[in-house]
Formats: C-alpha cells, structure tokens, sequence
C-alpha cells in the first residue's frame, strides 16, 4: 500500500518504502554477522576478548529482525490485495500451464499445445478445448489455482 509520495517527476508512482526497510535492515544483519564473524575468529582460546561486540551484533540483529517483521507485516503484507482478474488473465496467458495438462492429454499433445499457444498468442485452455483434447468441465477443474497450487503426490517409481 502507498505510505509517501512516490516521486516528483513520475506522478502515482508508489515507493516499496517498507520492502526498502526490510532491505536495509538485512543488509546491517548481514554486516553484523560479519563483525560476528571476525570477532569469534579472532578470539584465542576459550577466552574471547570480543565476546561484547558478539552479543552486542547479535543482540542488534535479533532486536532489527524482529521489529522488521513487524512493520513489514503491518504495514505491508496486511494491506497487499490481488487483483483476481488481472492474475487469472495472466495464469491462462501463461504457456506453462500446459504442464499441468501433461498426466491428461499426454507429452505430445501437450507440446504441440504449448507450440501453437507461442505462436499464435493464444491461451492453452482455448486451443485444448479447440482441438477437443479434453471437456470444459474437466479443463477447468485441472486448472483451478487450487489444483494448481496443491503438492501432488508423484506416482511410485519401479525400482530395477
């Protein structure tokens, strides 16, 4: 969501000001792991004369991650909506859902699909359907980002 003025010569421009934040506070933890780093190392023995800078990186890390989680959450991932039409246009546009298709209408009907929707610029759901490849009711189902985004279980292998 907006939180500042974007930019004086792009007018609607939204900064990624609290993304920027969580950058800026990974880039200190990752210098904070290096001091870390080097004072562990220099330490001889088991007597570490660096030991309060350790703690005190650490302790500086731990303390920025977590108020950076906050803000992000707050401020951020709370207030992301989808635009549903915009992202299922872009998921039947896509060419790589002809994956999805290959355990119904087989590799090769499945290539030459994702051929023709490059080359033609259409949509694989439109040229399935159009080649009778499979029923509506059925492409729909398989296509549902729900099915889509479901872990499947891969079928047993034979082992030689």
């Amino acid at each position: 969501p907006p939180r500042q003025a974007g930019s004086s010569i792009m007018p609607g421009k939204v900064n990624p000001v609290i993304p920027e934040v969580v950058n800026q506070i990974a880039f200190e933890v990752i210098g904070n792991d290096m001091t870390v780093t080097f004072a562990a190392e220099a330490g001889q023995l088991q007597l570490n004369a660096f030991e309060p800078i350790i703690a005190h990186s650490l302790f500086k890390s731990v303390l920025h991650l977590t108020k950076g989680c906050v803000v992000l959450a707050d401020r951020c991932v709370d207030g992301i909506t989808a635009n549903r039409d915009a992202l299922r246009a872009s998921v039947e546009r896509s060419i790589g859902i002809v994956t999805a298709l290959n355990p119904y209408i087989g590799y090769a009907h499945a290539t030459d699909v994702a051929a023709e929707a490059h080359a033609s610029g259409r949509g694989v759901a439109e040229i399935v359907l159009e080649r009778g490849l499979m029923t509506a009711e059925a492409l729909a189902e398989v296509l549902r980002p729900e099915v889509l985004t479901r872990p499947r279980a891969l079928p047993a292998r034979k082992v030689a």
